[in-house]
This record gives structure tokens, C-alpha cells and sequence, in this order.
């Protein structure tokens, strides 16, 4: 697969330590890249160890336009008890999740101090631009980076290892030197996440080293699912304050995994019969000539035909793993939340307690209540098979 990144820039990967509270942020000892780029009129934000190939990302996001942030951690901005980081830490943040991606720069602070809390012009620059891009807006990088005013820095370009033109230069890839890391060391504090806005949530995290080949399909189908539902999404914001999980914090892959593996045969081929075709036949013609053009039902057929039980098992749990099946939830949940819950489940066939409004009216529940009597509306209907 041939990729050409649109911006590349050093930065090591966050580990959120959600086992006590506050949450706590340890920086990654390696040293790898942040890059984002176009394949299918769809956005990737990958991050992958310097020593790996560009087509082999460690996180590989497929984006859905305006749904995603990146943005600086501020400590100025969080209260006085909240543990300051000593690195420049930004945030990959979603409006459809409450999943949270860290990253710290590794490039030299510039700041006269040498302070390694301090965002440089061009570290919000670099910042800036990604989210331009997770917008869905068109941004001539090499412009942006040269507009950039780095009078109040000191003059250390010299033993700066992350020139500006290696943020630039989309070729650079898997032939980019190894470098040095600067920034947020191993040794470096963590901020409080939750103080950021929300607290962390992993699921979907154990995806990020899954393959994105297929499993953009699966997000496709669902948002062009949600598309077709927005006619109806009106109201129903009356439950907002009722406290539920999202979809995507109740089907994390410690949960759905071992269902997955404990499945019988015909368990699994129901399973699958709920994927977009494309992905059963990908899976078995990954090498195999065009795999562009819409499978026919011969080619589906025989792509199932052609899988072990092992290999259905193992295509279930990538798609269980992967970064968009959550990011699929979340969008999921939130139509429910924005009133769409009468048509979700009538589409899906989910019996919801009063079609899924209101008590004595047409009004839609909203918020963390519809989310409550969707999922019992699933319980329910298990439960009666």
C-alpha cells in the first residue's frame, strides 16, 4: 500500500494509568510519528514507532470529519490541584466518544527557559493543522509552517532534531532517521485527563493495533446507517441528565472478545452475515488483483466457504478490536441520545418501552435515558429467544 502522509511530525504515544484516581499520564519511552493521510476520501491519524515501516502504524484511526480534536493539554487552565505534565501533551479527543488518545511532542522545547511545559508558535501550528484536517478543511501545510513566528524562542535550531521540513515533507516515511527525542522524557509527570473534560475510557484502545483494511467499511456502513436516520432526529433531549454509558464503554473488547471465541459455528456465521461483504471477501483476496469494485454474491459466498472456523473467529475479533467499531458505537449512541431512538429501534428491531417516547406523547426519549431502554430493549429480546 502506497502512502503519502500529509504532515508527519515526532511524537511519542501517552499510557493513562486509570487504575487509581486522579487518572495519570505516563509517557511512552519510544520514540515514533504522528501523521494523517487520505485514502478513499477518508482521513487516517496514525501514530507508529520511528523504526516501523509508514504502511505498519502501531494506530491507524479512520476519522469521520468533524467528529475529532486535537488539541494542547493547558495546565493554566486546569485547577491547582491537577498534576502539571512536564512535556508538551496534546490531545486526540472525539465528540461522538468519551475515548481520549495522549501524545507528547518529541521534538526540543524552544522556549528561552528551556521550560518543557511551553507550546512554541510552532508547536501550535503543528497543532493547529492537524485539527484543520480533522475538519475536513483543506490546509497547504508548507504555507501554514512558513507563516509560523518563532521570534520569542531561542535560537536552537541547530540541536533541534525535528526540523521544520520534516513536519512538511509528506515522502519522508519509513526512510526518516531514528533522531533523537525531546520533550516529555520516561521520567515525566502525568496530568489529571479527567480535569481535562472527561475521564478516560480504553475502549477500543486494544484496536489500535488492528489492520484498518476493512474495518473503515464497518464504520461506513454505520454512519451512511445513521445518515438515513437523521430525517426523524428531532428533540428528545429531555433525558439528558439521567447518567448512562455510552455503547462503546459497555461493548469494550474484554467483553465482546470471549463471546466472540466461545461462539459456535452458526453463532459465528450470524455474526457475520452483519458485516459489509467486502470485508469477508478482503480478508480472503487481500493480495488478489482489484478489490474495489462491490463483491457479487458468488464472491461472498465462496469467501465463507473458502474461511476456517479459526479464521472467522479471528476476522470477528479485528472488528471487535478495531478503533472504528468503537468510534461506530459512540455515533451510534449518540443518534440514540439525539432522539433517534424510535427509528433505531424499529430499524433494528429492538422492542423499546413505548416505542421509545415519551410517556402520553410523540416526543422521542433523549439522552442517558434512551440509551438505558435501548440496551434493556436487547436484553429484553434476548432474553425472550
Amino acid at each position: 500500500m502506497s502512502i503519502t502522509p500529509i504532515i508527519t511530525f515526532k511524537a511519542g504515544f501517552c499510557d493513562v494509568d486509570s487504575s487509581r484516581r486522579p487518572f495519570k499520564v505516563k509517557p511512552s519511552e519510544q520514540s515514533g510519528y504522528i501523521y494523517l493521510y487520505s485514502e478513499d476520501d477518508l482521513l487516517h491519524f496514525c501514530w507508529r514507532e520511528r523504526s516501523a515501516p509508514i504502511d505498519e502504524p502501531e494506530l491507524d484511526l479512520v476519522m469521520v470529519p468533524t467528529d475529532g480534536h486535537f488539541v494542547p493539554y493547558d495546565p493554566k487552565t486546569q485547577p491547582s490541584s491537577a498534576v502539571k505534565p512536564d512535556g508538551r501533551v496534546f490531545i486526540l479527543k472525539f465528540l461522538s466518544s468519551s475515548q481520549r488518545y495522549l501524545f507528547y511532542l518529541q521534538s526540543k522545547p524552544q522556549g528561552r527557559t528551556g521550560n518543557p511545559n511551553w507550546f512554541s508558535p510552532r508547536d501550535l501550528k503543528i497543532g493547529e493543522i492537524v485539527d484543520k484536517l480533522l475538519q475536513g478543511e483543506e490546509v497547504d501545510v508548507a504555507r501554514e509552517l512558513a507563516s509560523i513566528n518563532n521570534s520569542d524562542n531561542d535560537d536552537r535550531r541547530g540541536n533541534d532534531n525535528d526540523e521544520t521540513m520534516e513536519d512538511v515533507e509528506s515522502h519522508g516515511g519509513a526512510s526518516d532517521p531514528q533522531g533523537g527525542s525531546g520533550g516529555a522524557g520516561a521520567g515525566a509527570t502525568g496530568g489529571d485527563i479527567r480535569d481535562e473534560g472527561e475521564g478516560a475510557r480504553e475502549g477500543g484502545a486494544d484496536g489500535g493495533r488492528a489492520a484498518a483494511s476493512g474495518t473503515s467499511d464497518a464504520a461506513m456502513a454505520v454512519r451512511n446507517f445513521l445518515d438515513s436516520l437523521k430525517g426523524g432526529n428531532q428533540g428528545g433531549n429531555q433525558g439528558e441528565g439521567k447518567l448512562y454509558p455510552l455503547l462503546s464503554d459497555l461493548l469494550t473488547p474484554p467483553v465482546t472478545v470471549p463471546m466472540a471465541r466461545q461462539a459456535t459455528a452458526e453463532q459465528v456465521d450470524n455474526l457475520l452475515s452483519f458485516l459489509p461483504p467486502s470485508i469477508l471477501v478482503l480478508s480472503q483476496q487481500a493480495d488478489e488483483g482489484d478489490t474495489a469494485t462491490e463483491p457479487t454474491a458468488a464472491a461472498i459466498q465462496a469467501a465463507k466457504e473458502a474461511m476456517s472456523l479459526g479464521q472467522k473467529k479471528a476476522l470477528l475479533e479485528k472488528v471487535l478490536r478495531s478503533p472504528q467499531f468503537h468510534q461506530s458505537l459512540a455515533s451510534l449512541t449518540m443518534a440514540i441520545r439525539d432522539g433517534g431512538l424510535p427509528s433505531i429501534a424499529d430499524a433494528l428491531s429492538v422492542p423499546v418501552e413505548n416505542g421509545g417516547y415519551l410517556k402520553g406523547s410523540q416526543m422521542p426519549l433523549g439522552g442517558g435515558e434512551a440509551v438505558e431502554a435501548f440496551v434493556e430493549g436487547v436484553k429484553k429480546s434476548v432474553q425472550k429467544k
